[in-house]
């Protein structure tokens, strides 16, 4: 018999860029109407991370034409004070999306953030109110890292619908609201889904069933390819540093997958970096523009 080819690779980079050609076009269509989309970021403290996906989210904004506001705070920022700024930007008709780069300072409560973020604003869909109407099905800003694995099945080729998605991960960013979005009836749902996590039993058994596994534990190449199903698409959401030697800063980035091993057995897989990354950013300004939207054709100016 033939050796089997390496898995399809799977690349953010790609798929993101179809999409923002399309934002292009709408962000165009609603500049005729008179409105730009905007979205304020809003950091907390100097966390390294976080610095580097604030500034991502940031210029990104600028490439495709959404007005970007900035509010940086020191980590010393009472709570009270993060507060009141939230209620300014819910207040500003500039401002269609707010984004609060979590994780804040301990000293913050962070569900009280996010709780004080308008709904109508709330493009991470992190609010109870997004999360609700995600779990019944009603129109709403899906969060932003699981709308990118949908499409990124979707747009190569491989619907999930009436497969057996098995997603390792219960967060609240990324299992949970994936699961929700995969068993809806519609685009890019009717999937039979099961959740894993950590007191799971047995779960390379389960894995194994998986014609879709999608691995978001946070464990540095965790899945190995003895879970993995020949034939499966594999989509790794995980962002791990971990030492190497052979780099000149010492580390490399990581996913939750055993990358090389797993790609001999899979049909298709996300890289880490260059697969769902790309994916998160582009999915928070598709949420942007169609805030935008919404807000121009409740203010009764047409929009495309």
């Amino acid at each position: 018999m033939p050796a089997k080819r390496p898995a399809k690779i799977i690349s953010g980079p790609v798929v993101a860029e179809s999409i923002r050609a399309e934002l292009r076009d709408e962000i165009a269509a609603l500049a005729k109407k008179g409105i730009q989309p905007g979205l304020a970021v809003v950091l907390v403290g100097s966390d390294p991370a976080s610095e580097v996906y604030v500034r991502s989210k940031r210029k990104t904004c600028e490439e495709l034409g959404i007005a970007s506001f900035s509010h940086d705070l020191p980590a010393t920022c009472t709570e009270r004070k993060l507060l009141g700024l939230i209620a300014k930007l819910n207040a500003d008709a500039r401002v269609h999306g707010i984004l609060v780069q979590m994780p804040l300072p301990k000293h913050i409560d962070e569900q009280r953030v996010l709780n004080a973020i308008d709904p109508a604003k709330d493009v991470d869909g992190f609010h109870p109110v997004s999360v609700g109407k995600l779990l019944n099905g009603e129109p709403t800003f899906a969060s932003c890292t699981p709308a990118g694995c949908i499409e990124l099945l979707l747009r190569s080729g491989y619907d999930p619908a009436g497969k057996h998605v098995v997603i390792v991960g219960r967060s609240n960013i990324v299992g949970k609201p994936l699961a929700a979005m995969l068993m809806q009836k519609g685009r890019g749902g009717n999937a039979t889904v099961t959740v894993c996590h950590s007191r799971t039993k047995n779960l390379a058994a389960i894995t194994k069933q998986a014609d879709i596994l999608i691995a978001a534990i946070g464990v540095p190449q965790f899945i190995k390819a003895r879970m993995v199903k020949d034939g499966a698409v594999v989509i790794d959401v995980g962002v791990n540093r971990i030492a190497d030697a052979t780099k000149k800063s010492g580390t490399r980035l990581v996913g939750d997958v055993d990358f090389e091993p797993v790609r001999k057995k899979a049909k298709a897989i996300t890289p880490v970096p260059g697969g769902v990354g790309p994916m998160t950013i582009t999915m928070l300004m598709k949420n942007t523009v169609e805030a935008a939207r919404r807000t121009g054709a409740k203010s009764g100016k047409k929009t495309a």
